[in-house]
C-alpha cells in the first residue's frame, strides 16, 4: 500500500528530523509532504533539505504566510491526490503522533474507508505529563461534539488519520468552513454524513518536547461554540 503522509508545519524545525527518520524507518512504502507556514524559525529550509535528500520520497509546499492548519490540509490533501497513491495519513509535527502506530493503523484501513488514532479508546493513552485540567478539557471537547453530532467514534478531535485516497476524494473540501483545529471535527462529521466507514485504533498522545504548543484554550472554546455551525451546514448532506 502506498502511503503519502500529509504534515503542516509552523515553527517546527526542532521536530522535523526526527520525525522525517522515523517515517522513513517503518516498514512501509511511504512517502511525505511537508505543507509550511513560511516559519520564521527556517523549518521550510531545513524540509527542503530533507527532501532534498530523500528524492523522491519526500517534497514540500511552501504558503506565503500563517494561513491555517484547515487550509493546509486540504491544499495538502489536493496535492496528493493527484499521484498514485492508495492512502493518505494526517499527523502533527510535534512528535506528538508515535510514527509506529501507522503501521497499526496500515492493517486497520483492509477493512474501512478512515481509521482514527483514538486517545479514548482501550489502549489509547494521554501523556502522563498533562495536567489534569487539560486532560478534562480534552475529555469534555470529544464527549461535547459526539453528543451534538452523533458521531460513533471516542476520538472525535484526533489529528492522526490514515484515509482511503477513495475515500479523500469524496469528501466535499469546498463545503468546509473550519478554518483552525475544529477542522477535524468537521472531516470526522463529513466521513460520517457520507456513511464512510470509520475505524478507531488506539494511540499514546505524547505532550512536545521542543517547540511551542499552537493549542490554547481560546481555541479550544472557540472550536466549541462551531461545533453547531459544523452540524447547521451539513447536517443534511
Amino acid at each position: 500500500m502506498k502511503i503519502d503522509i500529509v504534515i503542516p508545519t509552523y515553527n517546527e524545525a526542532e521536530n522535523l528530523l526526527k520525525l522525517i527518520s522515523a517515517l522513513f524507518a517503518l516498514p512501509l512504502d511511504v512517502s511525505v509532504l511537508v505543507v509550511d507556514d513560511n516559519s520564521p524559525d527556517g523549518t521550510g529550509r531545513l524540509a527542503d533539505e530533507l527532501a532534498t535528500s530523500n528524492t523522491g520520497r519526500m517534497s514540500v509546499l511552501h504558503r506565503p504566510a500563517r494561513l491555517g492548519i484547515s487550509s493546509a490540509y486540504v491544499e495538502g490533501f489536493r496535492c496528493v491526490l493527484q499521484k498514485n497513491v492508495d492512502a493518505v495519513c494526517q499527523m502533527d509535527a510535534d512528535l506528538s503522533h508515535d510514527p509506529t502506530t501507522l503501521v497499526a493503523m496500515t492493517k486497520c484501513l483492509e477493512t474501512c474507508d478512515v481509521v482514527f488514532g483514538s486517545r479514548y479508546t482501550p489502549g489509547g493513552s494521554l501523556d502522563m505529563q498533562w495536567p489534569l485540567w487539560r486532560k478534562g478539557l480534552s475529555a469534555w471537547g470529544n464527549f461535547y461534539a459526539r453528543m451534538i453530532l452523533r458521531v460513533p467514534v471516542r476520538d472525535i478531535t484526533t489529528g492522526y488519520r490514515l484515509w482511503r485516497s477513495e475515500t479523500l476524494h469524496g469528501i466535499p473540501f469546498d463545503r468546509i468552513q473550519s478554518k483552525g483545529y475544529i477542522f477535524q471535527v468537521e472531516m470526522a462529521y463529513l466521513a460520517h454524513c457520507l456513511e464512510y466507514r470509520i475505524r478507531e485504533t488506539p494511540v499514546h498522545f505524547a505532550d512536545r518536547c521542543r517547540g511551542k504548543s499552537k493549542m490554547s484554550l481560546q481555541i479550544q472554546m472557540e472550536a466549541a461554540l462551531r461545533i453547531w455551525q459544523i452540524w447547521l451546514t451539513h447536517r443534511h448532506l
